[in-house]
């Protein structure tokens, strides 16, 4: 279902928010509200909140010191059920991770604007879980302190890894999406924390954030690299989501395990994912907005939108829940048939139902507008559907297991107290991550939403300022001193500051560039700016990166530790491709990630500009022109701004 709010979302806020009590322009109240939530001190109720989650991550350490001390067999797994609810709760939260990422680039190539408001909170609950994830499977093998072998560097015991198998296959896919997604991540807060830096009041903070921010100062020039490294990592990490689930569901469906080799799996997970994934995101965002007082920026409109995907892909799921159960019935395999008629009557009959209702019924009543834009009903309805996901995985893995092709080893699983208490400690463990995030990262987008506020694209009144204006007579007489080492004009509104570049450009000036607290479209076309390289230089080093990857595996495989496994050849091809396209999308992902902060030459603090506190405005609701010193039309520039507009010129010297 195609989402269509776009603007018209952000635009319900910044009404809502032009309305308010307070006079300062737009641009300025977003900055204050969002910044407040992360430099404002520390509440009772936020430490109460970290104190009750953080007992539970100390839970989670209990239960795997208990684990490391005695052996897996605490969780209650054994010879029949090899996984169970460990790996039950490794692909939950590896669902869980799905949503936030591919909202947020999936999205944004579309050009859903409204994602804006999600994505930061969307992009750290994939971390997150992911995170989280990652504990289930590392301490499934018992000798967690030998988890490097999984990856392919030389060990004592000269043994490599198997890439045939599915499970290598899950560590490098899994780990090129942590990767891609922190990347993702970080890109878009990079903006943000240039925008705390310059309103921090402790050297200590500054220093950290100047750290950080790596000295972004809101440069087109830099915002050009930007934009086309964010749409790379977009349209990289779409594929890559889908990769990461399929390559999960590849655990089970390249397997002889009835109810488990099955060709539907892959698409299955897909779906099952981006479903779960998205309720977890209208939960928290739910609270979020309660207990961080954001209706006005995170609206109704706004979860009926995710809630719309979670009708989606619920009804995707409730189809594959359909085409699962009639062809086991009609395949004429015997087992198939038992195993799916076992899920829905044997001992595990209410899990299967309880499944059912959760993710296939309850999501349909958001077809109903009242029910989808109901807050406390479209809670309530994604906590019982993230139960039903979780329902779910235990279902297809317990029921797939505990009664296998001989009765001798049938098996009736039941959960010990360290399985609950693990789980329920990674749940821990994800909520102190996601409340340490929204205590100390701003939760919203700040240079987003300002892009696609009233304000960037409308002339506002000018507002009285402290900036140092340089007066006429000195800006007149500028060509008879020494020059500045940098020159810059102040400005309030985009268009103003648009206009005023046109005319530099015009007069001859090539050594300019534009400062704004968003990427500013018509400021940026006013620039002389060259198209940026970052493409080819993703595609360099993802084809690079995949070929390196590829004959590394045929390498391993034929002449390192050859192995012959099910009768197939070592160098069987077809299996090299799963950790072949992980590695290509993760190369890619690099060297865009790192080629943008070296065309734009940061990290950097030896900016003239930042020097001066008054500059400090482009991170908040201002705009500026900078000239270098050195251009030889630089004496005629003050004239050239001033009769622009500029309300503040400026000069930075050595």
């Amino acid at each position: 279902m195609t989402v269509l709010h776009d603007t018209a979302l952000l635009a319900e806020g910044a009404t809502r928010l032009a309305r308010s009590e307070t006079s300062d322009p737009s641009m300025s109240q977003i900055t204050q509200r969002v910044s407040e939530i992360v430099e404002r001190p520390t509440s009772r109720s936020w430490l109460l909140l970290f104190g009750l989650v953080l007992g539970l991550f100390l839970m989670l350490t209990a239960s795997l010191t208990r684990l490391v001390g005695t052996g897996i067999g605490v969780w209650g797994n054994n010879q029949s059920v090899a996984w169970a609810w460990d790996i039950a709760g490794f692909v939950f939260w590896i669902g869980i991770g799905h949503a936030g990422t591919l909202i947020s680039a999936v999205l944004f190539l579309f050009r859903q604007q409204w994602r804006t408001i999600v994505s930061r909170a969307a992009e750290a609950i994939t971390l997150f879980a992911v995170i989280t994830a990652a504990i289930y499977p590392v301490f499934h093998m018992g000798r967690v302190w030998l988890a490097y072998w999984l990856f392919p560097v030389p060990n004592q015991m000269q043994v490599w890894p198997n890439f045939k198998s599915p499970l290598v296959w899950d560590v490098f896919a899994v780990s090129s999406y942590f990767l891609v997604s922190a990347m993702f991540w970080y890109l878009g807060l990079v903006p943000d924390l240039a925008t705390l830096r310059d309103r921090a009041v402790t050297p200590g903070r500054r220093r950290l954030l100047e750290i950080l921010s790596l000295g972004w100062h809101g440069s087109q020039r830099h915002y050009k690299h930007y934009e086309k490294a964010y749409l790379i990592l977009a349209g990289l990490a779409t594929p890559l989501v889908i990769s990461v689930h399929t390559v999960v569901s590849f655990d089970f469906a390249v397997s002889n395990v009835p109810g488990w080799h099955s060709t539907l799996f892959p698409p299955y997970f897909v779906a099952g994912a981006i479903f779960s994934g998205s309720a977890m995101v209208v939960t928290l965002m739910v609270f979020a907005r309660k207990a961080l007082h954001l209706k006005e920026f995170i609206t109704v409109r706004h979860l009926e939108a995710m809630n719309k995907i979670v009708l989606a892909t619920g009804c995707m799921l409730a189809y594959s829940y359909a085409v699962e159960f009639f062809l086991a019935l009609q395949s004429g395999d015997r087992y198939e048939s038992a195993t799916i008629l076992g899920r829905m009557t044997g001992p595990y009959a209410w899990a299967c139902w309880l499944m059912l209702g959760c993710n296939a019924l309850l999501p349909q009543l958001y077809w109903s507008h009242r029910i989808r834009t109901h807050v406390p009903a479209m809670l309530v309805i994604s906590i019982l559907i993230n139960v039903g996901m979780w329902l779910e995985r235990f279902v297809i893995i317990v029921t797939g297991q505990h009664r296998s092709f001989l009765p001798s080893t049938w098996f009736d699983f039941h959960p010990t107290l360290v399985d609950a208490s693990t789980f329920l400690g990674t749940v821990g463990l994800f909520l102190t991550l996601f409340v340490l995030f929204v205590r100390f990262v701003p939760i919203l987008s700040m240079s987003e939403v300002k892009g696609l506020s009233p304000d960037s694209t409308e002339t506002r009144k000018q507002r009285p300022t402290a900036i140092h204006r340089l007066p006429m007579h000195e800006v007149s007489n500028l060509h008879r001193r020494e020059a500045p080492l940098l020159l810059l004009g102040g400005f309030t509104d985009e268009a103003s500051a648009a206009n005023a570049c046109r005319k530099l450009v015009h007069a001859g000036l090539r050594k300019i560039d534009a400062h704004a607290p968003y990427p500013a479209r018509d400021l940026s076309r006013a620039l002389p700016l060259r198209p940026s390289p970052l493409p080819w230089i993703a595609l360099g080093s993802g084809l690079l990166g995949g070929t390196c990857a590829f004959l590394a595996q045929a390498w391993i495989e034929t002449r390192g530790y050859p192995m012959q496994i099910g009768g197939k050849p070592s160098g069987s091809w077809q299996a090299f491709v799963p950790v072949t396209f992980e590695v290509t999308i993760l190369c890619a992902a690099l060297g865009c990630f790192f080629g943008l902060w070296l065309l734009c030459g940061l990290p950097s603090r030896s900016y003239p500009a930042l020097r001066r506190r008054e500059f400090e405005a482009v991170t908040d609701d201002r705009f500026f022109i900078s000239i270098g010193g050195d251009d030889p039309k630089c004496s005629e520039a003050g004239a050239i701004l001033r009769g622009a507009g500029a309300h503040d010129i400026i000069e930075v010297n050595a």
